[in-house]
């Protein structure tokens, strides 16, 4: 599973730590319930999960459509607005889990965050 940050909004630590962890709970729950998402075998194998960062938020839009091309599963997660940007924001993408050859194939050009 890789969690992808929106580089350009420059959230707070704490803000990312709770965005990322949305990505990872809304990920989960998708994959879960797609018999040929690969979760058992994540979850057998320890749940790897990766932070990387992404430049602004179309470069967030041309990793999904690519991880989707690829069969991945994906999820946005919106913020609230309750604190830092604006309703509606997407800050994080989450992307997997998946063999990490193929998740690799989409997110293997971003930093770590």
């Amino acid at each position: 599973m890789v969690l992808v940050v929106r580089g350009e909004l420059r959230l707070t630590p704490g803000k990312v730590a709770v965005q990322v962890a949305h990505a990872a709970v809304m990920l989960s729950e998708l994959a879960a319930k797609r018999p040929s998402s690969g979760y058992e075998t994540w979850r057998a194998e320890g749940q790897k999960k990766i932070a990387l960062i992404a430049a602004n938020l179309g470069e967030m839009e041309t990793l999904q459509r690519a991880a989707r091309a690829k069969g991945l599963a994906t999820v946005f997660v919106e913020d609230a607005g309750l604190t830092e940007v604006p309703p509606g924001t997407r800050t994080v993408l989450g992307i997997g889990p998946g063999p990490s050859e193929i998740v690799d194939s989409v997110t293997g050009q971003l930093a770590l965050l």
